[in-house]
């Protein structure tokens, strides 16, 4: 049985549901609250009422997407895109949560250029709405040279030019650490010289996307302290897949590691 760790909780953490979906939504919660988590990542409206039995936040909301593949980029989606969102925001900021996440889409041949403008435009059609509604528009940056290839918003520069195209505060990034390492390195100036645009990180080792110990490339106590060193607030969530039979004591690690 694990204990609560002492945490320092500088970083306020959570964990991905889909890394450990094996386990029920009550079983994750008790070991969040177990572990000493503040919240649970990617969880819709229909789980939102068990995280607050048990304390915890969904520290980011997803159930607007249409899918990682079929995005903002692409204006076939935008009607449907924006009753989804426009759906969603409003019960993000009744159940007292705050971020919601969303994707670009693939490129399917476009150019970056155009894909930005797409994006924008559909975009800036929510923003009011979400500002106020105090939640916050969260586009995740991907890889697309091993996980999801193809996919647009795939380099910090292309997801900065895109917030600064929306032109709001509610409209920010997801830096996934794991990503971001495969397709352009460099992490701790990134999210140095970026990190106004990022409203949120999630974790993993590289490569593999598993464990974030020894075994693997990225440096998490130094990423942290970096991350720490901006100001930043928000959310880091764990989200990589244990390879460790006991995936519970992976993810007190993982907390372990990023508590500094």
């Amino acid at each position: 049985m694990l204990s609560i760790q002492s945490l320092r909780g500088n970083i306020n953490q959570s964990v991905c549901r889909w890394c450990f979906d094996e386990l029920s939504i009550e079983e994750l919660c008790k070991l969040a609250n177990e572990i000493g988590l503040v919240g649970i990542d990617l969880l819709g409206p229909s789980d939102w009422p068990i995280l607050e039995e048990y304390g915890l936040k969904s520290t980011m909301c997803n159930g607007a997407e249409i899918s990682l593949e079929k995005g903002w980029n692409n204006k076939v989606y935008h009607f449907e895109l924006l009753n989804n969102y426009r759906e969603m925001i409003p019960l993000v900021a009744k159940a007292g949560h705050k971020n919601l996440i969303c994707f670009s889409g693939n490129r399917a041949g476009m150019d970056d250029e155009t894909g930005l403008q797409n994006c924008a435009e559909g975009l800036k059609q929510i923003m009011s709405l979400a500002e106020k509604s105090k939640v916050t528009i969260v586009m995740e940056l991907l890889n697309s040279k091993i996980d999801h290839i193809d996919y647009q918003c795939d380099r910090t520069h292309w997801g900065v030019e895109l917030v600064k195209k929306v032109g709001s505060e509610n409209f920010k990034l997801l830096y996934d650490i794991y990503h971001m390492q495969i397709d352009e390195g460099d992490v701790i100036r990134t999210i140095k010289d970026n990190n106004q645009y990022i409203a949120h990180y999630h974790t993993a080792g590289v490569p593999g996307r598993h464990e974030i110990d020894e075994s693997q490339e990225l440096n998490y106590p130094s990423i942290m302290r970096a991350i720490l060193d901006t100001g930043f607030k928000g959310y880091v969530a764990q989200e990589f897949i244990p390879l460790n039979t006991d995936k519970a004591w992976s993810l007190k690690d993982a907390v372990r590691i990023c508590d500094v």
